[in-house]
């Protein structure tokens, strides 16, 4: 951490005015102790001393004899945006907590919307953890699955006509499945940690939905469900009590209301802040919303950012990736 880090968005305005403070807060963050590291040949200060360039704003490696900056293996890559605007609207994105749109950062940045919206999800991949290890459960974790998107009442009848006949046959289409429509998201909430998993799944059958609980959650774990079809055979491997939510909502200790709240949440900030947001990308402004609520208690303003910033390192994200029109590496 920074000795002066600021709480509020007002000092962090002041304090990331100034560009050098931007570049030794990043490289603080991305580098032990702050010392350059070369991404070609990985040299360290310490094997053979870089240089500093003041006029590029950047460090030469005296071994292969290349160029670098604190950008170099960040979101901020090949960015020609200032990392003032980077880091302010980072500040916003993690301490707002009904998110904040691509139109917001561009009227208080003064950058295009479309760049705004590139910046923020370039910066929602920075709060996607990728090796959270798994919820021990010692005081039970609630599961549930829900759906978002748009409702089919709202669409135009030819729509929603060619909608019912692309999904299901003629035969069955008058019994025709509410959700077909929406995206399935799958949730589960440690309460000893209070810290939540929720990713997006492309059905709620049992085998996709118990593949994602397996290997979530630790076996002989305390698990509190609904009783939909898809949980039933987890009593194998967990103390699994159910909730008849036709009946009641809370059993006891047995319920999934903590894990309903966060959906409440999620589906407030997707229609109010966000209004429309497509399937391809819904995975990523879920993983803004769990970074928000795993990190709610314990903390401020200012070291929720700097923990944010911490992640900057090895995340990456073109335009042709995030567009569809090339394959993320690594996938």
């Amino acid at each position: 951490m920074l000795s002066s880090t600021p709480t509020t968005l007002t000092e962090a305005i002041r304090y990331y005015s100034d560009e050098q403070t931007c570049i030794d807060a990043v490289a603080a963050m991305k580098w032990v102790g702050g010392k350059p590291v070369c991404p070609k040949c990985e040299t360290t200060e310490g094997e053979r001393k870089h240089y500093w360039l003041a006029a590029q704003k950047r460090w030469k490696c005296y071994s292969c004899r290349k160029q670098f900056s604190v950008k170099v293996n960040t979101p901020f890559e090949d960015s020609p945006l200032s990392l003032e605007v980077w880091l302010i609207a980072l500040w916003m994105l993690v301490n707002c907590r009904n998110g904040v749109s691509s139109y917001e950062i561009a009227r208080a940045t003064g950058i295009a919307q479309k760049s705004a919206w590139f910046v923020l999800s370039r910066l929602r991949l920075v709060l996607k953890v990728a090796d959270a290890g798994k919820l021990a459960g010692k005081e039970g974790v609630e599961i549930d699955e829900t759906f978002v998107g748009s409702q089919p009442k709202n669409w135009h009848h030819s729509k929603r006509e060619k909608h019912h006949a692309s999904v299901r046959p003629a035969r069955v289409r008058t019994y025709q499945n509410a959700f077909t429509h929406q995206t399935a998201i799958l949730g589960m909430l440690d309460r000893e940690s209070r810290e939540i998993r929720a990713k997006v799944v492309p059905n709620v059958r049992k085998e996709t939905l118990q593949k994602e609980i397996l290997g979530t959650i630790e076996y002989g774990s305390d698990i509190y469900t609904d009783q939909a079809v898809a949980y039933t055979t987890l009593r194998d491997k967990y103390v699994h009590q159910t909730v008849n939510h036709s009946i009641q909502y809370v059993n006891g200790s047995v319920h999934t209301n903590s894990l309903e709240n966060f959906w409440s949440l999620t589906k407030r900030n997707l229609k109010g802040t966000y209004v429309a947001v497509e399937p391809f990308h819904l995975d990523r402004y879920l993983d803004e919303q769990v970074f928000r609520f795993n990190n709610r208690i314990g903390y401020n303003d200012g070291t929720r950012f700097q923990k944010a910033l911490s992640q900057v390192g090895g995340k990456r994200l073109t335009w042709m990736e995030l567009t569809g029109k090339m394959q993320p590496k690594g996938v």
